[in-house]
């Protein structure tokens, strides 16, 4: 696994990522070479031909990225991957034709571009080819040793499953067992096993309900000292999913692990990138507010901003502004969440939901200094005594501003549930674990993408 900006990423998809770059831009590069012959130099090095070959380059990259190229769950499905990736080529041709279009000087010398589309589309469905079979070759993984008995390790296991980016296979694990007796000695004789096998096991990691009365301290010390990765079940998942596991989760973990460190100086930088981001933002949009207010008004009759009272930074209340995307009488019958094809969103209000439109004026509790850019997403008063009751370290969500947008919202749906909310606050607590004005940035950057597909709202 590789960090970037404090998230991991299977090291398959990085190289898949540089691959895919160095493909792009070679195509590009050899269609120039075999166009122009010996005076391709002259159009790469001294016409800007290089740079464009980058601009290329990085385009087709985001639309790989913006059409989930790079998903786990896409990686296998060779139908849909064929597609996505005639579809990414389509959509950067047409890009670049609207460009050179207005732009003549970006374009290069004549059958340059479509002889490198023609390279590119083979070439990429080539390798996404022998990507394949490098996924699907025994040799190129990990061998992996799951040591515990109980769910806990069984989600270990399906998590490793289902991955097949992750370059793992699972070689071993000892399966659900009631008598605890029982699993110690399955995993003791399970260890002294590993020690001699061949080919040896690469990586175990340690999903034991209670490791203090049945972990076998002496047979993972003399494999740890054989080279093999030793890993707690807590860390391994979170890296894997981006979010911190309620299962299991103690008082210990904040208190030894790293993160969760909330300094002034960084919350201040966060201040003012949000507060600077947030009034660029309500100045662009400014032209555009007695649109939405006309087409509100044709749709539905009533206010054109919603008020509602969430619940902040240190528990403290505070009103959210937003634009009107339900029915006047929408809770009429009391608080509740908004549910799937809601009946009470209004024709105008669902394509606001969806682009997120509604969600502008909050820009202006960014500026009051109510929310921040990036956070938890701030729930309201009627939910959260009872979210507090039935989820532990709920009140967490709650040393930092509450977002705009936030980790739980790009990595999950909306949720209208309370196993929804268990696992948003998951990704939460990992967010305010691993904070960092970088994160904040990628967030950000996911959002864009969230919203283009309109994904995750009611």
């Amino acid at each position: 696994m590789i960090r970037i900006l404090n998230v991991y990423y299977p090291t398959r998809t990085i190289m898949l990522l540089v691959c895919e770059a160095l493909i792009v831009s070679g195509c590009f590069f050899a269609a120039t070479i075999i166009v122009q012959g010996s005076d391709a130099f002259i159009t790469l090095n001294y016409e800007y031909g290089a740079a464009k070959v980058l601009f290329l380059t990085v385009i087709t990259l985001l639309c790989s990225y913006y059409f989930d190229l790079y998903e786990p769950q896409m990686l296998l499905d060779r139908r849909e991957i064929i597609f996505r990736v005639l579809l990414v080529v389509g959509v950067v041709c047409l890009l670049l034709s609207a460009v050179v279009y207005f732009f003549p000087s970006v374009g290069m010398e004549r059958y340059i571009f479509p002889l490198g589309f023609t390279l590119l589309t083979g070439a990429l469905l080539a390798w996404r080819k022998a990507y394949e079979w490098i996924l699907s070759k025994k040799m190129f993984r990990e061998c992996v040793y799951i040591m515990g008995g109980g769910e806990y390790a069984f989600s270990v296991m399906q998590t490793i499953e289902a991955r097949s980016d992750l370059g793992m296979e699972v070689c071993g694990w000892e399966g659900i067992s009631q008598d605890r007796e029982e699993r110690k000695r399955m995993a003791s004789a399970a260890l002294a096993k590993l020690t001699t096998q061949k080919p040896g096991i690469h990586r175990i990691i340690v999903a034991m309900e209670d490791r203090r009365a049945e972990m076998p301290t002496q047979e993972l010390l003399a494999l740890r000292f054989r080279g093999v990765v030793i890993e707690e079940a807590g860390a391994f998942l979170e890296r894997m999913s981006g979010k911190i596991q309620l299962d299991g989760l103690r008082p210990s973990t904040f208190l030894f692990s790293e993160g969760f460190r909330i300094k002034p100086s960084q919350q201040l930088s966060r201040r003012i990138a949000s507060f600077i981001v947030a009034a660029i933002g309500l100045l662009l949009f400014l032209p555009f507010f007695p649109l939405v207010y006309i087409a509100m008004k044709l749709t539905a009759p009533g206010p054109l901003f919603f008020k509602q009272t969430r619940v902040g930074y240190a528990g403290r209340h505070f009103t959210v502004v937003k634009f009107r995307s339900m029915r006047t009488d929408a809770e009429a019958m009391g608080a509740k969440w908004a549910t799937q094809d809601d009946p009470r969103v209004t024709s105008f209000g669902r394509f606001m939901r969806k682009t997120r439109i509604d969600e502008i004026p909050q820009l202006w509790n960014v500026l009051r200094g109510d929310m921040s850019l990036v956070g938890p997403r701030p729930e309201r008063p009627e939910f959260v005594p009872w979210l507090t009751e039935q989820l532990p370290f709920y009140d967490l969500r709650h040393i930092i501003r509450p977002g705009l947008t936030g980790w739980a919202q790009v990595r999950f749906k909306y949720g209208a549930t309370l196993a929804d909310s268990r696992e948003k606050l998951e990704y939460d607590l990992y967010y305010v674990k691993h904070m960092t004005l970088g994160l904040d940035l990628l967030i950000m950057f996911e959002t864009i993408k969230t919203i283009v597909r309109r994904r995750g709202a009611q």
